[in-house]
């Protein structure tokens, strides 16, 4: 055992004097390209003194970076995680200036400017020489993976033997993505899961197929498609009354909004309540990079812990620490940030160039948005479950956020994002790879939230945004441009008509207001909420009328819109179209008449909306292109989701053969409380710490109901 040891000590100096002389020799050849970086005296030193100088000062600068910066960046914990991404390359500039003052030599200095390129570029060809000189053993590859860890637990009893579970969220990839992704072999990981064959089981790849090990499961979302009620039901298993991604709450006149830390923090307490347990993860559970923590005891990256008061153990931003404590990681990320801003500038610069149709703007801070998404909180996320397995949690939750940001800028198909799932498929290799070196067996399970859909935007296409025309059909101003556009005419045309009389101008031009507090009109994806925030109650289809007369009809007959649901004194709830159509809820499946175009399951996704208390005086879902697949979001997102519409509501549940099917032949897997129901199911079959939730409370017989 102590020549063991030995060995292990003695290759482990021999990679640290490895480093040591390439990082000297880097910053000899440094010196003699940069004008601003010198090693020698203004009058000259021989070829030794200027190596005993660059030796030294490599040196120090790599004992500054393992003892200072760790420090620094734990004082930085109050920064924005978008600024302390930025001010990696001036920390460890700074350092580079230190180390070089405190040199015994006194021969060296360099301008700050260069201090920065100087530093970067040692800290990135030392983090290669490790990583070369280590790829071959081993013993010193689980070493640096264990230093990815932010929490091990060096004491307490011996890790289980039984299986650990994985959930890794690909956030926004849908099935059908997944599938073309998989074809196109830009994701060889999953391919090789699924045995590098079609997952709709057509003929494989020529060659011999490798023997599967996981199996792909379509599964439809809620109405509402995106992360917030996806998640929640998935985490917490209920998304009850989340009707959208942003909604009105008349009882409280808030708006909610599923990525503002109060309002998750408040929809995770009416989950847990609604629930009776604290959610998915309570048994030994970590949750790193999602909006909910699932009742885990290690959450970082958690933006329902962001806005209370956060222990050392839950604070949100506690993910970062472990990360960018190791210099080399900072550096690395920090360049791959800087990269991804110039590939989204060369890549909307080319589309606009190249005139592609659809296209939103792309400036402002967006490329830094999109580079820290797709880089540090990637990076971040997927060291933190690397720590997460090293240290044998039971179950771990994590959401990957890359692909979404980028397909609402850039579309679900297309180049850009093609190279996202690529990026990601790589992550998932380097995940698998760490299971192996994990203390136990662990089973990885990947899933999405939702999909997205194509299409160009509601304000490209008519020239006004919803909200435009929801003024205009209630007689209120509008913007000039909005008046000038076909839509607007109409509108005015219906309220003119509505209240049978010729409506006065005023002096400006405008008419004058309607009655009563403005129209509250919120946006999510091609989902539409319109309240009246001066009536307490949901208002119903016949006080909407009485009040504006011409507003129901001027949405519902609109070509843009596919569908309205308002509540009525009459039916109990209705949904509206073109044409006068007016369809009871209680008929739809009789009748769906404008919900046809939404396929199976939109009649149950709307009916169970309805009853929700906080569900908006009209919801409003685009029109659907079932041919393309296309849908108008009425936010500035050429890549949508939330509503109904095409492939945003057809997620994917890739799961382990040794897990038992989600789902029953002939019973189709809806709704996120039902992969909440699922994934529950699979964590009891690893027969490890259960979380406290009775069988006949999980209501098995919603698992059998059948497409």
């Amino acid at each position: 055992m102590r020549g063991v040891r030995w060995r292990r000590a003695v290759s482990q100096a021999g990679r640290s004097v490895a480093v040591w002389a390439v990082s000297t020799l880097t910053m000899l050849v440094l010196a003699g390209i940069l004008p601003d970086f010198r090693l020698q005296s203004p009058d000259g030193d021989s070829a030794t003194t200027i190596a005993m100088t660059a030796a030294v000062g490599a040196g120090v600068f790599g004992v500054l970076s393992a003892l200072v910066w760790p420090l620094l960046v734990r004082l930085l914990l109050l920064v924005p995680a978008l600024v302390l991404g930025l001010l990696v390359f001036f920390l460890n500039g700074s350092l580079l200036l230190l180390a070089l003052r405190l040199n015994p030599s006194g021969q060296s200095e360099a301008a700050p400017e260069t201090a920065v390129i100087v530093a970067a570029v040692m800290s990135a060809v030392a983090s290669a020489t490790g990583a070369a000189l280590a790829v071959r053993d081993d013993d010193a590859y689980r070493r640096r993976l264990y230093r990815l860890a932010d929490r091990r637990r060096r004491s307490g009893p011996a890790c289980p033997a039984t299986h650990g579970a994985v959930f890794l969220q690909l956030d926004g990839v849908g099935h059908d993505v997944l599938v073309t992704a998989v074809r196109k072999g830009l994701m060889p990981t999953v391919a090789r899961w699924l045995g590098d064959a079609p997952a709709d089981g057509g003929p494989g790849a020529p060659g011999s197929a490798p023997r599967a090990t996981h199996r792909l499961t379509l599964w439809r979302t809620d109405w509402s498609s995106q992360t917030g009620a996806s998640q929640l039901g998935i985490l917490h298993g209920s998304n009850h009354d989340v009707p959208a991604f942003r909604w009105y709450e008349k009882d409280t006149g808030e708006v909610m909004v599923c990525n503002r830390p109060t309002s998750a923090a408040e929809l995770q307490r009416r989950a847990v309540e609604r629930t009776g347990d604290g959610g998915l993860l309570s048994a030994d559970g970590a949750s790193r990079g999602n909006l909910f923590g699932g009742g885990a005891d290690e959450q970082a990256l958690v933006l329902s812990i962001a806005a209370g008061r956060r222990s050392r153990e839950t604070r949100s931003r506690a993910g970062y620490f472990a990360y960018f404590s190791d210099p080399a990681n900072a550096v690395r990320t920090a360049l791959s940030f800087v990269a991804e801003v110039v590939r989204e500038i060369g890549q909307s610069t080319r589309a606009r160039l190249r005139g592609d149709r659809p296209r939103v703007g792309r400036g402002g801070l967006y490329p830094f948005v999109r580079a820290f998404a797709t880089v540090v909180e990637r990076d971040v996320v997927v060291a933190a479950v690397m720590g997460d397995m090293l240290a044998g949690r039971s179950a771990v939750y994590a959401d990957l956020v890359a692909y979404d940001e980028v397909a609402h800028h850039s579309g679900p198909l297309g180049r850009d994002t093609e190279q996202v799932l690529g990026r990601l498929d790589r992550a998932l290799a380097l995940i698998e790879t760490v299971a192996e070196h994990a203390p136990r067996p662990y089973r990885i399970v990947v899933l999405s939230d939702h999909g997205q859909s194509p299409g160009e935007t509601f304000r490209t296409r008519y020239g006004l945004t919803l909200a435009d025309l929801v003024r205009a059909g209630c007689g209120l101003p509008v913007p000039r441009r909005a008046e000038r556009t076909h839509s607007g005419a109409e509108a005015r045309a219906a309220v003119r008509a509505a209240l049978r009389r010729p409506v006065e101008k005023t002096a400006g031009g405008r008419e004058p207001s309607g009655r009563g507090s403005e129209p509250v009109v919120l946006a999510s994806g091609n989902l539409g909420l319109i309240s009246f925030p001066d009536v307490p109650h949901r208002m119903s289809k016949e006080e909407i009328d009485a009040r504006h007369p011409a507003l129901l009809s001027t949405l519902a007959n609109h070509p843009g819109v596919g569908f309205l649901l308002v509540r009525s004194e009459e039916h109990g709830g209705v949904v509206l179209g073109a044409h006068g159509a007016q369809i009871p809820l209680d008929r739809l499946d009789e009748t769906p008449g404008p919900l046809a175009a939404f396929g199976p399951g939109a009649a149950d996704a709307v009916r169970r909306t309805h009853t929700f208390p906080h569900t908006a005086d009209i919801m409003v879902n685009s029109s659907h292109d079932p041919a393309d697949g296309e849908v108008l979001a009425f936010e500035e997102q050429i890549g949508s989701h939330g509503g109904l519409g095409g492939a945003q509501a057809r997620p994917f549940l890739l799961s382990p053969l040794a897990l038992s099917a989600p789902a029953a032949d002939g019973v189709e897997l809806v709704g996120a409380e039902h992969v909440h129901r699922v994934l529950r199911r699979w964590l009891r079959e690893s027969d490890g710490p259960q979380v406290p939730l009775e069988t006949a409370r999980e209501e098995p017989a919603r698992e059998e109901r059948a497409a």
